[in-house]
């Protein structure tokens, strides 16, 4: 198996393992959203809670020139954690929540 295709799987799994259990209440949702064909993976939670509408990204990843990218966060896990012990070397994650000029000092790959 390639990098990027065992990439896409240890993202999806990931991904799924975050909506077993999750109950929020209400007329709330979590989906997950997976794009194979752009290499965008999401994670929302959508609904209603009496009369306000809930839509949310909780977590949104990409994979970019064979590196995965965190672009939003909106857990406690630290996700890059994550994607390291199941194998991600830490140069192919980068954290695009935050700056450039940030990105050099997290340990992290830098694009």
């Amino acid at each position: 198996m390639d990098k990027v295709t065992a990439y896409r799987q240890y993202i999806q799994d990931f991904l799924t393992e975050q909506t077993k259990g999750k109950v929020i209440g209400g007329d709330i949702e979590t989906e997950i959203i997976f794009d194979l064909e752009r290499d965008r993976f999401l994670l929302i939670d959508l609904g209603w809670k009496e009369h306000q509408r809930i839509y949310n990204c909780v977590i949104h990843l990409e994979i970019r020139d064979n590196k995965i990218w965190i672009q939003r966060n909106q857990t406690d896990r630290p996700i890059a954690d994550v994607l390291i012990s199941m194998g991600v070397a830490s140069e192919d994650i980068i954290l695009g929540l935050q700056p450039p000029y940030i990105r050099e000092y997290t340990g992290l790959g830098v694009a």
